[in-house]
């Protein structure tokens, strides 16, 4: 999956792949989450969010099935 690097103080790039629904964080320590069964609006609300980090905390986390790369 292509992710497109991000300006966060936590996160280094997002993708989001359309067929499968499946969103992928890479943060800076390196690992590497993929949730599941993530809209295509929320894609891209955390891709134009002000703060990528507190989109993801409020709209993704605990809501969405995931998993460690």
């Amino acid at each position: 999956m292509e992710r497109k690097p991000v300006t966060s103080s936590n996160i280094a790039s997002i993708g989001y792949d359309e067929n499968t629904s499946t969103l992928e964080i890479e943060f800076l320590n390196n690992t590497i989450y993929q949730y599941f069964d993530v809209p295509q609006h929320v894609y891209d609300g955390i891709m134009s969010a002000d703060s990528h980090g507190q989109y993801l905390a409020q709209n993704i986390k605990g809501v969405y099935r995931y998993s460690r790369v």
